[in-house]
């Protein structure tokens, strides 16, 4: 073999070895950034789905502490009867109006829900709001006839009611924090 045919082999060679370096380079920049774009997407799909949780959760919240407000003044109303303030029963109509436009909201919070695929949750949401309802249908400004522990009892239905919710919530949300 000449010489000259010795260094085209070897120029071709090393042609060919580039080539394949080059080729294996991008092949493996290719994968890395489709990986690193599918996680990407993964977490914001994450994110997002976080934000919606602590929305509806932030609802929620707001819709109990409106309710205890409102529970408050309707015990009181039943306790007193007649001798209760005019403006205490003003002060619960406001509230009641308060409560009636938080409700909007919570529909609001169980169609995130139901968009989200949790059924479960926006279930337990539908039977918080039906015990609230329940409780409003129960306990009203001139009623006599239902005793304490009767009022009780509805507002620990209420109550565990909603500590489901929040079980349910929290266990889905410490999930989701932990894939984010």
């Amino acid at each position: 073999m000449d010489q000259n045919t010795l260094w085209q082999l070897v120029d071709t060679s090393v042609k060919v070895g580039i080539g394949a370096l080059i080729a294996g380079i991008s092949a493996w920049l290719m994968a890395r950034r489709n990986n690193y774009g599918a996680g990407a997407s993964e977490n914001v799909r994450v994110t997002k789905r976080i934000a919606t949780l602590e929305s509806v959760s932030a609802e929620i919240g707001n819709i109990t502490h409106i309710f205890a407000k409102y529970s408050a003044l309707a015990i009181e109303s039943v306790r007193f009867g007649n001798r209760w303030p005019q403006a205490r029963k003003q002060e619960l109509d406001n509230v009641n109006l308060e409560l009636v436009a938080e409700f909007k909201k919570l529909a609001d919070a169980e169609s995130k829900l139901l968009m989200l695929g949790e059924k479960s949750l926006e279930r337990t949401l539908r039977l918080y709001a039906a015990k609230i309802s329940h409780f409003r249908k129960q306990v009203y400004v001139g009623r006599k006839d239902i005793s304490s522990q009767e009022i009780a009892d509805i507002k620990q239905d209420i109550n565990k009611l909603r500590e489901q919710f929040y079980d349910i919530l929290s266990k889905k949300y410490d999930r989701l924090l932990t894939e984010a």
